[in-house]
């Protein structure tokens, strides 16, 4: 890969002291400070980052040659992939956050979560700009504690398993949608193989420009679903079940009752919605022009507050918090539309699943084949053999884990607070620290004024949050799953039970 065969295996070691001085000097000149601390928004002038600019464009230039090439993403491209990840089926599950939470405090929770994902993004943004041989999430955890190797294997072991179950997870849901439409015409199991082979097949393209053009249709057949769900929803005029269990319900504010692991579940919920960093340097370092790509990242995160707020709110309106249902296309008492909106969100259901494949699989690969192997930049048989053979043991984990597992929901609830809480939050304050130290010096929280201050208290506000994550988060998960036991509300392994809507 071209990226690495530039900067070599000194690179490799992520030495924050690899550039040559002549480098360092021209970044320290020519980079503007663009940090509007305290919950600001980072913004970056055109000449910003000359020596990332210039290493970039020796990519480029040292892989015209390569029959893969990797750092061909426009940013167009690029918000197409960051629209299929986050405008997903997760969506659905807003009314249900809501019905718990009340409308008011959850519409105000999705904007100020979906501000933090963002100013953290564009510190992601940021730190790979200011190390552009950075490839992927793990590369930014070693940097980031002391340069050290168990650094990196800790949160490659993280990244690794944070995606495998978002594998496993469009499995199962996938298997749902076959269920719902064919109201479980064979074994819940065959299903779930099927969308994993179905995902295996749609995960071969190599680089993310060819899965970027799968991303556009993913997104916009989401985006049609969640619209048909609150249209339907206001249609039918009452939810399924209705009046069964009495007349609709819809708080302002939680209701009284809601209990502190009710109200945690929930706001994990949009949270975890959001929370989608951990692919963001995989994304950025293919990449022709990484400076733009802010404008993918405003483009979605101004889209995301949109549609999640209105279908949450729309679609709790028409349910209410007793007929609620996650997701909440099982609320629409109409079967032919709960089919239809559902069916739309298909494309998504197999897409999200490639993208994490593709991306953990692309991680394997480059640690397997060198930066000079020509089959990490060429088709050889060698190259395209591993990479099918990483995507098929990707996949087969996925399935076994999603079948094994009778608590696989609330399992999943549980890794994402242990590595959510970092991904999500901790590594962006950290990398801020880092940043601001590097170019300012170790006291520039106390010699930079007032913004000095004030984002140096921000981000260790983040990184509190972060802990939050941890540990609140934990708790609540865990305690969800007791409550599943002793309500005995799962199912075993590999089971053939329905689990359509």
């Amino acid at each position: 890969m071209a990226l690495n065969t530039l900067l070599g295996r000194k690179a490799l070691n992520l030495d924050t002291n690899s550039q040559s001085s002549d480098e360092q000097t021209a970044y320290d000149e020519k980079d503007k400070d663009y940090d509007a601390e305290a919950g600001g928004i980072l913004l970056l002038a055109a000449d910003d980052c000359s020596d990332a600019s210039i290493s970039i464009g020796k990519q480029i230039e040292l892989e015209a040659n390569n029959t893969i090439k990797y750092r061909t993403c426009s940013w167009q491209k690029t918000a197409a992939l960051l629209f299929s990840e986050y405008i997903c089926l997760a969506i659905m599950s807003f009314p249900w956050s809501y019905s718990i939470l009340g409308l008011v405090p959850g519409l105000i929770l999705t904007f100020v979560i979906a501000s933090l994902v963002l100013y953290t993004s564009l510190t992601t943004w940021e730190f790979c700009m200011r190390y552009p041989q950075i490839r992927d999430v793990c590369d930014i955890g070693q940097m980031l504690f002391w340069n050290k190797k168990w650094a990196f294997y800790a949160t490659a072991v993280m990244f690794v398993l944070n995606n495998i179950f978002i594998m496993g997870l469009h499995c199962l849901v996938g298997a749902k949608w076959w269920n719902t439409i064919t109201g479980h015409a064979t074994c819940t199991i065959i299903f779930a193989a099927i969308t994993a082979l179905i995902s295996f097949v749609a995960s071969l393209p190599r680089t993310f420009s060819t899965l970027a053009t799968l991303a556009t249709g993913s997104a916009l057949f989401t985006f049609i679903s969640v619209i048909l769900a609150a249209a339907f929803s206001g249609m039918d005029g009452k939810p399924a079940g209705y009046p069964s269990l009495g007349e609709l319900d819809v708080y302002v504010v939680p209701a009284s009752g809601t209990t502190f692991v009710m109200g945690m579940s929930a706001f994990m919920n949009i949270s975890y919605t959001f929370i989608g960093q951990i692919t963001l340097p995989s994304f950025i370092a293919e990449m022709k022009e990484p400076k733009d790509f802010p404008k993918a990242l405003w483009a979605v995160t101004i889209c995301e507050v949109l549609v999640f707020s209105l279908v949450g709110g729309v679609v709790y309106g028409y349910t209410g918090t007793q007929y609620m249902t996650s997701p909440a296309f099982g609320s629409i008492s109409n079967e032919v539309y709960k089919k239809v909106s559902f069916t739309f969100m298909v494309p998504t259901i197999i897409f999200l699943g490639v993208l994490y494949a593709s991306v953990t699989a692309r991680f394997v690969l480059f640690r397997i084949h060198g930066p000079t192997s020509r089959h990490r930049t060429g088709h050889t048989v060698t190259g395209w053999l591993t990479w099918i053979a990483i995507l098929a043991v990707l996949w087969v984990f996925a399935f076994i884990i999603a079948e094994v597992i009778p608590f696989f929901s609330d399992l999943l609830s549980l890794m994402s607070s242990l590595f959510d809480s970092f991904f999500g939050f901790i590594f962006w304050g950290a990398a801020y620290f880092q940043l601001r130290s590097e170019k300012y010096g170790p006291d520039y929280w106390k010699t930079r004024g007032l913004r000095g201050y004030l984002g140096f208290f921000f981000n260790m506000a983040l990184c509190v949050i972060g802990l939050f994550f941890l540990t609140a988060g934990t708790y609540a998960t865990v305690q969800s799953i007791i409550d599943g036991y002793r309500a005995a509300s799962f199912g075993g392994p590999f089971t053939c039970d329905d689990n359509g809507l």
